[in-house]
């Protein structure tokens, strides 16, 4: 069967189908689940669980504050229902409305693989196009340590589905996945252990926010840093972990395994080298600045291209790919400058721009400002001692190279600084050209663009 359009896979890539293409042949192709990781078994479930865990987390504190709240345990197969109860059909009515109300559209269900030019394989069908867009995605990655594919170990894409709360999780990374399902897990109730090979979490964070970070995890965990995993096993219903922490092997028991040590892009399960596109050294899909690859009419977009791996960015791909494929002679490029990031855990984390271990590298002069969110009157109330905003700018342009907060409301903070920053305000113009609300807990960027 021949089409004007083949995309692999249903993640952002679903969303190249706009009615620019209503008069389009066109095929699409998931091997999983219909609607990608962020739907199915990342951004969103992972945050309606987080929702929950920080809600338990402030029962906890709340008698700090003279309110006679406590956290009496959870109910963790509603908490797990009434997410993927809500999900669940999303992902089921996509697939079909695409397989029943969109009559040009034809959904391939199963692994594809290419076999020629532009020429895929979808178990025995055989499809080919003019056009074709990679969309296929990333998975978790699996370190290789001795007995870990026999233990029975989770992934993101697994554990959030479990039938009870683990009593005992064991946690092997120290990003953003790891952190994120720690607070979960823990703040639900189960004892976490966090295995890391580095010495912090969060190691790509600017270095004030990941040793800020860790301290405040190790209050709540029991956090392993530079630490390697020789061996895991498990004896009946139990899991043991043999680890080095500087030279010292310890055993840890637990009764559920999360791998989080990263995420790697599909493609080398499509078949890519008969088709002929360039991948780098991590195995992601090259592309110029159009979202073209090196083969003429071959497209990609999101985690199988970049590795930055957001659902803000594969959006914004997905939105140029499909300009471009309905407007051939009126090219886009993708705009990904000052491409924000946040870490949904406790507490929270967002950064944008340059840290000061880059600035540093890269020999920019600079300025920068922490600010506590406890010098403000919102953070005062709160009796926060621990949050702060960090803010690097240059000292000659007066505009802001990076920013980076860590504290409640992290995520939603940094978003007026992504503005300044993306349409050239000075920290002068971002701290005087507006009013802040008083006394809210903006006020602690505002305070920290005044003091620059």
């Amino acid at each position: 069967m021949h089409y004007d359009l083949l995309i692999v896979g249903t993640g952002s890539g679903n969303s190249v189908i706009t009615p620019d293409f209503d008069d389009w042949n066109i095929a699409i192709v998931e091997r999983g689940v219909f609607g990608g990781t962020c739907l199915n078994v990342g951004c969103i479930p992972s945050k309606m669980f987080v929702y929950a865990a920080e809600l338990a987390e402030l029962a906890r504190h709340g008698p700090e504050l003279g309110v006679h709240t406590r956290f009496d345990g959870a109910d963790w197969p509603a908490i797990r229902d009434r997410v993927f109860g809500r999900i669940d059909p999303i992902a089921t009515g996509g697939a079909e409305y695409r397989i029943e109300q969109c009559r040009n559209v034809t959904v391939y269900e199963g692994e594809g693989r290419f076999v020629g030019l532009k020429k895929l394989c979808v178990g025995d069908d055989t499809m080919t196009a003019d056009q074709v867009v990679l969309a296929a995605g990333a998975r978790a990655f699996i370190p290789e340590v001795p007995g870990l594919a026999e233990s029975g170990f989770h992934t993101s894409d697994t554990i959030m589905r479990l039938d009870s709360l683990p009593e005992h999780l064991i946690v092997l990374g120290g990003g953003y996945i790891a952190a994120e399902l720690s607070h979960v897990f823990g703040g639900l109730g189960s004892k976490v252990t966090l295995v890391n090979r580095s010495p912090t979490l969060l190691r790509t964070e600017d270095d004030d926010v990941r040793l800020r970070f860790t301290e405040m995890y190790r209050r709540r965990f029991d956090v392993l840093l530079s630490t390697q995993v020789l061996e895991v096993r498990r004896t009946d219903h139990h899991l043991e972990v043999d680890v080095s922490v500087d030279g010292d092997h310890r055993t840890i028991g637990g009764d559920v395994l999360l791998v989080a040590t990263g995420r790697k892009p599909n493609s080398d399960t499509l078949g890519l080298d008969v088709l002929g596109v360039d991948i780098d050294h991590g195995g992601y899909v090259s592309t110029d600045e159009y979202m073209r690859t090196n083969v003429d009419g071959v497209w990609a977009l999101g985690d199988i291209t970049n590795p930055v791996q957001l659902k803000h960015t594969a959006n914004a791909e997905a939105r140029v790919v499909a300009h471009n494929l309905a407007h051939p002679d009126d090219l886009r490029a993708v705009d990904l400058g000052y491409t924000p990031h946040a870490v949904f855990g406790h507490p929270q984390v967002a950064s944008v721009g340059l840290t000061e271990r880059d600035v540093h590298e890269q020999a920019i002069p600079y300025v920068v400002k922490i600010q506590h969110y406890g010098d403000t009157a919102y953070g005062w109330a709160m009796e926060d001692t621990q949050s702060f905003v960090k803010l690097i700018a240059s000292p000659d342009t007066r505009q802001l190279l990076g920013a980076h907060i860590i504290g409640p409301q992290a995520s939603t903070l940094i978003q007026q600084l992504i503005q300044g920053m993306r349409f050239g305000q000075t920290v002068d113009e971002m701290a005087h050209g507006q009013l802040y609300t008083h006394p809210a807990l903006s006020e602690v960027i505002e305070n920290a663009l005044l003091d620059l």
